[in-house]
């Protein structure tokens, strides 16, 4: 799962000035996604929903760590933003504590963001108890409280990885770290969680790829290093393939490619927003399934899908059953991999009540129920409705000519959240 990584940023998805070879390949091997969606337009929930299948919402874990101060408000404003967690608390039954009773080994390597804990807290709590050792992984590889690498070359500043050697690159050491991995335990059934850092800030690569797309930008490249980087991490992501097919293990391997949430520092049109927002540009992404024998390769799937999927999914593949106490908001792709027809979804739902590290989205939360997406915004109570078949960039509201789908929509998704148990933001006076 790569790190804000647009729906839009690789070469297979329309993104015609980056070279990203080793995923374009991969998606002719296996099922591209065109309608994918992040749990969350934020990093920390998005990697929550894939640990547990759970909504944000239902988690209460709605914003990236460590997010703003409890009860945090713009200037002016008399709307504070929703109560949130911080962590990912150890009550939840991860995916790898479920591979685990299948004898899965599990690792996880990479950036993890779900464990900061403040140093003032009451409870005694400790980041060190909510990193993924302490979730189910078996190896723990870079996983701690940041959210992006201090410097993508040694020294990286990451609690969890210590260099091996002087100015060595992040990327290319996860890589070596994940193949390290499978080489290891290719005898035995694995599970890899890599969440590479990449292409979150800061905005580094290594130079002879910087001056490559440097030469790009006269034809329309918003940000050569951040090309630079999205075709670093496609170059070591290759590698892993490829090392895959060198150990045999290709056949006997799913292989699922995604992000965490929007692009940020790249371009999303012909989509609205970016991370952060509820606009699709903060909210769709790329997804790509390999699976030999399973997935028909070349395919092309327009069903929506959402992170909390990933979860049901891992668990039919593995022949585990649901995990018990433990409702699921997500459901098993495998329908759609093996494209037997058989899979039917009501809606997909998105919860973001508080204010992005940026602050220039508005709180809110929406529906995507067929091809229309209602958003519903907190600091004015207005809702915004969005055919996506015929207005991708959400550009004509359609609230005040459709009032009966509007209040329907509004209404189904008010449901949702009250079963859901989600947090909302507070008004208070302003002082």
């Amino acid at each position: 799962m790569a790190d804000d990584l647009g729906w839009r940023d690789l070469h297979s998805y329309g993104n015609k000035l980056v070279d990203t070879p080793a995923l374009d390949h991969f998606a002719t091997q296996g099922m591209k996604f065109t309608n994918a969606y992040a749990a969350s337009p934020v990093c920390s929930p998005t990697r929550a929903a894939m640990m547990t299948g759970q909504a944000p919402a239902r988690i209460h874990l709605t914003n990236h760590a460590p997010g703003h101060k409890d009860g945090f408000s713009l200037e002016g404003s008399d709307l504070h933003e929703a109560e949130s967690v911080r962590h990912l608390d150890l009550a939840y039954v991860t995916i790898a504590e479920r591979l685990s009773t299948a004898g899965y080994t599990s690792a996880h390597i990479g950036k993890w963001h779900l464990s900061y804990v403040s140093r003032n807290n009451t409870q005694g709590l400790n980041e060190l108890d909510f990193r993924p050792e302490k979730q189910g992984f078996d190896l723990n590889v870079g996983g701690c409280f940041r959210g992006g690498p201090p410097s993508y070359f040694a020294p990286y500043r990451i609690p969890a990885l210590k260099a091996k050697q002087k100015g060595e690159y992040l990327p290319e050491r996860l890589a070596n770290e994940a193949i390290s991995f499978i080489r290891q335990h290719r005898e035995r059934p694995f599970y890899l969680n890599w969440w590479p850092y990449s292409v979150h800030y800061p905005m580094e690569a290594r130079e002879e790829l910087i001056a490559k797309y440097k030469q790009r930008k006269d034809q329309g490249l918003k940000d050569h290093i951040y090309a630079a980087m999205i075709e670093a991490m496609d170059t070591e992501i290759g590698r892993f393939l490829t090392e895959l097919d060198t150990l045999g293990l290709r056949e006997k391997t799913l292989v699922i490619f995604t992000s965490d949430n929007g692009g940020y520092n790249g371009d999303n049109r012909p989509l609205r927003g970016f991370k952060g927002m509820l606009f699709e540009g903060g909210l769709r992404i790329p997804m790509i399934v390999r699976w030999p024998g399973q997935v028909e390769p070349g395919t092309i799937c327009e069903t929506p899908v959402i992170s909390m999927d990933c979860y049901p999914t891992l668990l039919d593949v593995a022949g585990l059953p649901p995990t018990p106490d433990h409702p699921l908001d997500g459901q098993s792709l495998l329908p759609l991999l093996r494209q037997t027809g058989n899979f039917e979804r009501d809606a997909l739902y998105f919860h973001y009540p508080n204010y992005a590290f940026h602050q220039r989205n508005r709180l809110g939360s929406a529906i995507r129920e067929g091809h229309f997406k209602l958003i519903k915004r907190y600091d004015d109570g207005s809702l915004e409705l969005y055919n996506l078949n015929s207005d991708i960039g959400e550009r004509k509201n359609l609230a005040p000519e459709s009032p009966d789908l509007t209040r329907r929509l509004a209404q189904k998704l008010d449901d949702w959240l009250l079963k859901t148990g989600a947090h909302f933001p507070i008004r208070s006076k302003v002082e």
